[in-house]
């Protein structure tokens, strides 16, 4: 699935078309260079997931969590870690025990697309917005129409 976001608005509204649909247990992958709007997607879902006040990137820590969410929600930004097994000594399997994950460069944690709960995306930019290309995992199916 292609979905053009052609501005901050458009972004804003995936995001919340996102969120009506994200259960614990699912990851929401941004793939995506430098600038291409992986966190202002993220901060449209949290925002849509209820939450007030600033959503900062977890570019330097690592991972954010937002417990009073529902569901309870990681946000991860694993662009500055070496390989896989680092997102293990992070503890990551602790963080999204019940919660939904959002991974930013979810490639440099080894991946989540083999998850059936996965929805993997990947932003384009296109002229002055964005193009979010979607492909769902085997849970997603029939959640996004």
């Amino acid at each position: 699935m292609r979905v053009e976001l052609p501005d901050l608005a458009a972004m804003d509204a995936f995001g919340a078309r996102l969120a009506v649909h994200l259960r614990a247990g699912d990851v929401i992958a941004l793939s995506g260079g430098l600038g291409a709007g992986k966190t202002t997607l993220a901060r449209a879902i949290i925002a849509a997931l209820g939450h007030q006040g600033e959503v900062p990137s977890p570019t330097f820590t690592i991972l954010e969590t937002y417990d009073a969410l529902d569901p309870p929600l990681v946000h991860a930004d694993f662009y500055r870690l070496d390989s896989p097994a680092e997102a293990e000594e992070l503890g990551l399997d602790d963080y999204r025990y019940g919660a939904a994950l959002i991974a930013e460069w979810p490639e440099n944690a080894g991946g989540f697309a083999h998850e059936p709960g996965c929805l993997s995306i990947t932003l384009e930019t296109a002229g002055n917005g964005r193009v979010a290309i979607v492909e769902p995992g085997a849970d997603w199916l029939g959640r996004l129409s």
